[in-house]
Formats: C-alpha cells, sequence, structure tokens
C-alpha cells in the first residue's frame, strides 16, 4: 500500500508538461496545438453526418431529400455544421485548457483533477455551443460507450460477472418496455419519438395502441363446423380456408392469424437481410471501383442472414405469442406485448450486439423518463441532459488516461484522431 501511495504521489506531482504536453512548455501553445488539429477533422465529420443522415429537426438530410435544396436548407446545414464543428472543437481542446487550469488554481494534481473534473468543465462549456436538437442524441451515444466501459472497469475489480448472451436480455427488456408503450398509445400523444417507427416496421401498424380494452371478456359464438371428408380434395381446402380465416375478434390485423403471424416475420427477415447486404457494399465502393471486391462472397454468405432472422423470429414469436393470448384471455391488452416481448427477444440471439443493446436500453430509459415527466410522476431535473453528457463523457476521458482497456476501440481510435494523434 505504502508503494502504491508513493507511485501515486510521485504521478501526480507533475508539470502539465510532463503530463499533458510534452511538445511544449506553454499551457497557451499546448491548447492551440489540440485546437488547430481538431477543427479539420470535426469539420470533416459533421460535413458528413449533416449530408447524408436524418436528424430530429430536420425530417430528411439533404441527400435523403432527394430534391434541390432550397437557399434556407442550405443556410440551415452550414449554420449546423459549423455549430457541430465549434461544439466538438471546444470540447477536445477545452478539456486540455481546463485540466491547465485547475492544475494552476490547485497547485498540483489530484486523482479526480487528472481529467474528470475538467472533461466535465469542457463538456458542459462545449455542450451550450450545440443546437438543443442534437444535445439528447449525444447525451445517449457517449452514455451508449460510457457504460460499456464502467462494466469492463467494475469487472476487473470483480464487482460484477458478465453472464452469456447478456446483451441479448438487456436488448430483449428494452424493446418489451418500447413495445409496451407502443401499444398503449403514448407515442401518439405524448412520447413522440422516431424510434417509434422503426418498431411500426418491426412489428406492424396494427399492432398499435391505443387499444379499446373491453370491461368483460368478449366471446364468439359460432356454429359448430361440420366435420370434414378427408377422402376428397375439398376437404384439404376447407382446411387451408379455415387456417387462413381463423382470427380472434379482439386481433386489430384483418387477415387471418396464422398469415399475419409469417408475413409479420418475413418482412423484417428480408429487410434485415437487405440491409446488411447494402451495408457491405456502400462500404466496399472503394474496392468494386478498382475492381477487387468479390461481389458474390458479399452477397451469397451466411452472415448476412443474421440480422434478417434476428428480426424476423422476433416479429414472428411476437405476433405468434400475442394472437395466442387474444385467443385463450378473448380480449387484447398491451399487457400482451410484456410477455410476447420477452419470448420474442428468444430471436435475437441470432445477432447478439452490445452497441445496439445499450443503445436501445438507454433509449427506452430517455422515453420512460419523457413519460414520467409528462405525467408528473417523475420530477424535472433542470439541465439534466447537459449534466448527464458531461458525467459520462468525463468518466471517458478518465477511463482513456487511467484505464484504456476498458474503453472501446473505436472511441480511443477518435480521441486519437480529433487530437491529431497527441
Amino acid at each position: 500500500m505504502a508503494a502504491h501511495s508513493k507511485l501515486m504521489e510521485h504521478a501526480i506531482n507533475v508539470s502539465c508538461r510532463d503530463y499533458l504536453h510534452p511538445w511544449t512548455a506553454s499551457c497557451t501553445c499546448g491548447t492551440a496545438g489540440i485546437m488547430l488539429s481538431s477543427i479539420p477533422y470535426t469539420l470533416r465529420t459533421y460535413a458528413m453526418v449533416y449530408l447524408a443522415t436524418p436528424f430530429p429537426s430536420q425530417q430528411f438530410s439533404l441527400v435523403m431529400r432527394m430534391r434541390i435544396p432550397t437557399l434556407l436548407d442550405l443556410k440551415r446545414t452550414v449554420t449546423g455544421i459549423l455549430k457541430s464543428t465549434a461544439f466538438l472543437t471546444t470540447n477536445a481542446y477545452g478539456f486540455s485548457l481546463c485540466v491547465c487550469l485547475v492544475r494552476l488554481l490547485l497547485g498540483r494534481f489530484y486523482f479526480w483533477t487528472i481529467a474528470y473534473i475538467p472533461t466535465f468543465i469542457a463538456s458542459v462549456i462545449s455542450l451550450s455551443i450545440e443546437r438543443p436538437a442534437r444535445r439528447t442524441p449525444l447525451a445517449l451515444y457517449v452514455a451508449n460507450v460510457s457504460t460499456e466501459s464502467l462494466w469492463k472497469m467494475l469487472e476487473a475489480r470483480g464487482y460484477v460477472r458478465s453472464i452469456p448472451n447478456g446483451q441479448v436480455l438487456v436488448l430483449g427488456c428494452s424493446v418489451t418496455v418500447l413495445l409496451y408503450m407502443y401499444r398503449l398509445g403514448v407515442h401518439q400523444t405524448k412520447v413522440k419519438d422516431a424510434t417509434f417507427r422503426a418498431l411500426q416496421l418491426l412489428i406492424g401498424k396494427d399492432e398499435q395502441g391505443p387499444i379499446q380494452e373491453p370491461t368483460t371478456p368478449t366471446t364468439t359464438q359460432s356454429s359448430r363446423p361440420r366435420p370434414l371428408n378427408f377422402s376428397t380434395i375439398s376437404a384439404y381446402v376447407q382446411i387451408y380456408d379455415r387456417l387462413r380465416k381463423f382470427k380472434h375478434a379482439s386481433c386489430p390485423h384483418r387477415q387471418g392469424c396464422v398469415a399475419y403471424a409469417l408475413l409479420g416475420g418475413l418482412k423484417p427477415f428480408l429487410g434485415g437481410v437487405g440491409v446488411q447486404v447494402g451495408l457491405k457494399l456502400l462500404l466496399g465502393i472503394p474496392k468494386i471501383v478498382k475492381s477487387k471486391l468479390d461481389w458474390r462472397k458479399q452477397i451469397f454468405n451466411r452472415g448476412n442472414l443474421n440480422l434478417g432472422l434476428a428480426l424476423g423470429s422476433f416479429s414472428l414469436i411476437y405476433k405468434i405469442i400475442s394472437c395466442g393470448l387474444r385467443h385463450s384471455c378473448g380480449y387484447d391488452s398491451a399487457f400482451f406485448a410484456i410477455p410476447a416481448g420477452l419470448m420474442g427477444s428468444v430471436g435475437l440471439l441470432q445477432f447478439p450486439n452490445i452497441t445496439i443493446a445499450l443503445y436501445v436500453m438507454w433509449k427506452a430509459l430517455h422515453l420512460l423518463y419523457n413519460w414520467g415527466e409528462g405525467e408528473g410522476v417523475l420530477p424535472k431535473v433542470p439541465a439534466f441532459v447537459m449534466i448527464f453528457y458531461s458525467a459520462c463523457t468525463a468518466l471517458l476521458f478518465h477511463s482513456a488516461i487511467l484505464e484504456p482497456e476498458s474503453l472501446r476501440s473505436s472511441y480511443y481510435k477518435f480521441l486519437m484522431d480529433i487530437s491529431g494523434n497527441r
């Protein structure tokens, strides 16, 4: 313990130059160097993002709209690019500036002033520059990455332990929460978000709420069907026709339950396969231009089925369970989304992804908070998004310096690129 104390004492009793900017003795020059290195990278990054990615404040970006942009569109896009560039650049050089300022004020480094507190201050200042519509997506993104880093840090200390396919469990529970809200119909009036449009593509428009729930279970009275004579072909035709039209009165869909479930699983399957193949071809454009891409191997690949199988099987199981519960109970209810969503999560084992799971988890928590705040159940925390973003970003910078092995490799590369490999 004494050796560790001496090591820490020696480590934090260093100058800004030894710790932060060894290429120059001046804190001002060190900060300016990071700022000049980050501007081209951030400008290039956000130019690509704004031109090709949908944003909450815009229905679609310039490229996605597929129309000639107006002067107002161009003005908004250029303004958005410059604001976002200023935000990210300030976050980069603000870290270096705040580290030096905090050390100047306190006279030395402390454990929490190595990275966490300076990054928190710099993040608050930088996020105030960014457009309000962009602040929540940014907070959700850094929450995604910081959650993974925090888990690895706790796991390395033996406080927690990962379980096989734990990310699928997280994703399944999060999607179930979103499906319950979708079936309640809160997405139409109280909590409007693009996430529910994605759910609509996955399980269909018929499943959305609000549901008119009867006070007593409904029963259907029908004459007893005649016994079938299987010695004739017409018997098999009648069986097919009954299966095609087999549907409970409380089911929200028009076609029979069997066709509804099968088609509901087929459409997401084809969509998922198309997305994976399209992304591989899009990322392989440089090789396509050079005629070095084996397109047959890229298209006819077993791995391209994973996303489609996950989405298709989830939708299929969800609809089978939902229709089964409606047939068994005699009525429809938003609560049916809970067992149907949890059992449908078995299909997500085909495509386990920690990044998607954590993003959906934080998105579900965010929408639940907005719903609870709108209902007056949860209090409104002033500047919550700004505080949350700054805390998560500070954790990432602190982890990158003290425990880089716990940081996602893509984010560490991002930190290296934005600082000019400093």
